[in-house]
């Protein structure tokens, strides 16, 4: 049995973010958006490595790749 993509998910996913952006517009601006603290985000990052090291799907960066991820980060403004 095969299912096929229908509403949201059957759109371009260009479409898909701009709906999605204009979600997030209106939670902000009505005030419900929630809105990470440091400390809230620090802990999420947490439990996501550790879940994805205990599946096994966790990428391993050496000690080079990991310098280069942190000079990019640094570098590259979020849009």
């Amino acid at each position: 049995m095969t299912t096929k993509k229908r509403g949201f998910a059957s759109m371009d996913p260009s479409r898909q973010r701009e709906i999605a952006s204009k979600g997030g517009r209106a939670a902000h601006e009505k005030g419900t958006a929630h809105e990470f603290t440091p400390e809230e985000a620090r802990e999420a990052g947490r439990k996501g490595g550790q879940a994805a090291h205990s599946r096994g799907t966790a990428h391993r960066f050496t000690s080079e790749e990991a310098r280069e991820a942190g000079r990019k980060g640094g570098r590259k403004p979020r849009v």
